[in-house]
């Protein structure tokens, strides 16, 4: 689609297009690019077509086509699989609160995107719904866990569509497909009417966009707290699209292109962080080459240990609900490693590690307090070859050394809880990649002022692959 989600809404308002002139359209391309990128795991048309009947014709974003990620976000009467043979047919009897905040806001849930099992992943592959390839060239991968809303995006289906990231998975399969994703910081979204939280805190659910201001008015609309949430945070101080009228006040930027592993960081990333330095000095910024002291190592086992038992605990309540353990081909042999994993953990292991999260919080934010803003590659590499992070690989260390070696950025900012965004700057051999701004806890408004900045100063909305609508 040539128009942003805003865009349409205003076609929309103004008469020149009815919402079920929309949804035709999106189903169109849906019908013709799918097949293609399988980005589109079900479709939702005939709860389109109720919503567009039920719906006040008087909210915002009435007759918008929108998507959701078939992980977290549950529909009612639809099944949410979360990319696994184990989890295919729960069907939930309730919304959650960010699905019925969309569904309010006028948007036409018509499908849901694919996902790797449980979002275990960085890439939207699984045995269950198959691969989601990337639109610059169907040999790569689109990213994940969000993989199949960045390529429905990326492939001209919707403007936008839901996603949700516990490690980097709104802001990996942007930087893959060259689009604008956001993850907001821990407790601007969420997780009710049933869960407090995901993963201890580290998730959050927003979207990938084209357009920043897409990305700003969708959490206009599913941000703010719920009866019963575990965390606080402040309101911000306007809606995040009012705040894009203003020009972003002259930033202090920490950055490096280090890895706090020590995973080395391709020639082409490095050259291209350095280019967006120089774009941002250029423009009044201040780039200081800096980092937070922090152990890198420590940091990266805590998170494998709390995912692990998360995985673990998220099985666990399935097989009591289906009355029995899972059998082989039920989950895929790496997701059954990391449930036997989490099996393993014992509880003051588990409070060690959100202990170790939590000091790594501190020294950010204590860091923060010089630095506006923090900015690092969102991956060390290009996009990688579909096949590169097969989950049913029998060469689990293997799997494991290419999944680290990948994203050693992204999780720093789920355990601190600090918004943070991949904004499509750079590409290596006619492959996006992106560049991960961190900002302080709570401050999604200068990330988001920062990057409208960035999308005047190095335009991408007009960059699309040669099969996208």
């Amino acid at each position: 689609m040539t128009y942003d989600m805003l865009g349409l809404a205003d076609l929309v308002r103004s008469g020149q297009v009815s919402g079920s002139q929309l949804l035709d359209v999106a189903l169109t391309i849906t019908e013709r690019v799918n097949p293609s990128v399988n980005a589109v795991v079900r479709l939702m048309e005939s709860e389109a077509r109720r919503t567009l009947q039920e719906s006040e014709k008087s909210a915002a974003l009435y007759g918008v086509p929108y998507l959701l990620k078939d992980l977290t976000a549950m529909y009612a009467g639809v099944a949410t699989s979360q990319g696994s043979v184990f989890f295919k047919d729960f069907v939930p009897d309730y919304d959650t609160v960010t699905v019925r905040r969309l569904r309010e806001s006028g948007l036409v849930i018509f499908g849901k995107t694919n996902t790797p099992e449980l979002g275990g992943n960085v890439s939207a592959e699984s045995q269950l719904f198959g691969v989601t390839r990337n639109p610059w060239n169907l040999e790569y991968s689109a990213g994940g866990s969000s993989g199949g809303a960045a390529a429905a995006v990326c492939a001209g289906i919707v403007p936008a569509a839901h996603a949700t990231d516990g490690g980097g998975s709104i802001r990996i399969p942007a930087s893959c497909c060259g689009l604008f994703g956001l993850k907001p910081s821990r407790g601007r979204t969420s997780f009710g009417p049933k869960l407090g939280e995901g993963w201890n805190g580290m998730t959050s659910e927003h979207a990938i966009t084209r357009s920043v201001r897409d990305s700003a008015a969708l959490l206009d609309v599913i941000a703010g707290p719920a009866p019963g949430d575990p965390y606080g945070i402040p309101a911000p101080r306007r809606s995040f699209v009012d705040a894009l009228n203003d020009r972003v006040r002259p930033l202090r930027i920490a950055y490096t292109v280090a890895a706090p592993s020590g995973a080395p960081v391709d020639d082409r990333v490095a050259a291209e962080l350095m280019a967006t330095v120089n774009l941002l000095r250029a423009n009044g910024h201040t780039c200081v080459e800096v980092v937070p002291e922090i152990d890198g190592a420590a940091v990266s086992d805590a998170n494998v240990k709390v995912i692990a038992v998360h995985h673990a605990f998220n099985v666990g309540k399935r097989a009591a609900v289906l009355g029995r353990d899972p059998e082989v081909g039920d989950l895929e042999k790496v997701m059954r490693y990391r449930v036997e994993v989490g099996k393993q953990v014992s509880a003051v292991d588990y409070v060690r590690a959100v202990e170790t999260l939590h000091q790594s919080g501190r020294a950010v934010g204590e860091f923060m307090r010089k630095y506006d803003v923090i900015l690092r590659p969102t991956t060390a590499k290009p996009p990688q070859p579909i096949g590169t992070f097969d989950m049913n690989t029998d060469d689990l260390q293997s799997f494991l050394k290419a999944l680290w070696g990948y994203i050693p950025f992204t999780a720093l900012f789920n355990a601190t809880g600090q918004p943070a965004m991949s904004v499509p700057l750079g590409w290596a051999d006619g492959l996006p990649v992106g560049m991960q701004f961190a900002g302080r806890y709570g401050d999604e408004e200068t990330l988001f002022q920062l990057a409208r900045h960035l999308e005047v100063e190095s335009p991408w909305a007009d960059r699309r692959p040669s099969m996208a609508v």
